[in-house]
């Protein structure tokens, strides 16, 4: 693949990532916010219970609505994007390597790659927490652990993909990739094993709500990388196979009086 390509082809991950943003954009507002705004209730509501009366009267940097609106747009689309970006390259690494896939369904393959390499491994070990949850004093420790799992999920991925591809010509690509797959998930489960814990839900927050948020988190994911798959597969299908569409045109232009 030639470096113009490439080029168009990273331009065009980022448009379905911003493509892809929106949708997950609609998808956080409908569904995640008015966890968020309940979850701030909770907050407040507790910390009058106690008598924590200047815990619930900080002054806002950032006024909630500004946050529910500019701020999630910001930082959804920013995030869009930038992903958007990053998986067009790993598409242009994958396209070929993995299998006699089209342009859509390597699209669609790497998208569901990175749900759960980027996403769904560290949401299981650390899932999303609404505000009220965690103590302010490890909220650099609990990130620390987040990404160091994100990074080793896909790391563990990458070394799954080489020894898949090192395997098919003895076991074949069936078996070669539900070995590559089950070491993958052995290795998963060792690193749940080996890494802490975070528990530091209030023994009095809503369970419902918790949850209620936590699945908001993963619908948003499950938006987000899914369009971006389909979006994405139909930009590089016409960049890598136009073939048809240009025989058509001189097809029209052949029969023309």
């Amino acid at each position: 693949m030639n470096s113009a390509t490439v080029r168009t082809l990273l331009l065009r991950g980022m448009i379905a990532g911003l493509a892809a943003g929106l949708l997950a954009l609609v998808t956080a507002y409908l569904l995640g916010e008015s966890k968020v705004d309940a979850a701030i209730g909770f907050e407040g509501g507790h910390a009058a219970e106690h008598g924590m009366a200047g815990h619930g009267e900080e002054v806002e940097l950032v006024s909630r609505s500004l946050q529910s609106t500019a701020g999630l747009a910001t930082g959804i689309l920013l995030f869009a994007i930038a992903m958007g970006g990053i998986a067009a390259l790993a598409y242009c690494f994958a396209l070929g390597r993995i299998g006699r896939f089209g342009a859509r369904a390597t699209a669609l393959i790497v998208s569901l790659a990175a749900l759960v390499t980027v996403y769904l491994v560290p949401f299981l070990k650390y899932p999303a927490n609404p505000p009220a949850v965690g103590d302010p004093d490890t909220i650099g420790r609990r990130t620390v652990l987040y990404f160091l799992l994100l990074v080793l999920s896909v790391l563990l991925a990458v070394a799954a993909v080489i020894v898949g591809k090192s395997l098919a010509p003895r076991l074949g690509t069936w078996y070669a990739t539900v070995v590559a797959g089950a070491g993958f998930v052995l290795a998963v489960g060792l690193a749940y094993a080996f890494l802490p814990a975070v528990n530091e839900v209030p023994e009095e927050f809503p369970a419902g709500l918790l949850w209620q948020f936590r699945l908001a988190a993963l619908a948003i994911q499950l938006v987000l990388w899914t369009s971006f798959g389909l979006v994405f597969g139909e930009l590089a299908q016409r960049v890598l196979e136009p073939a048809p569409a240009t025989a058509k045109a001189a097809a029209r232009v052949a029969t023309a009086p």
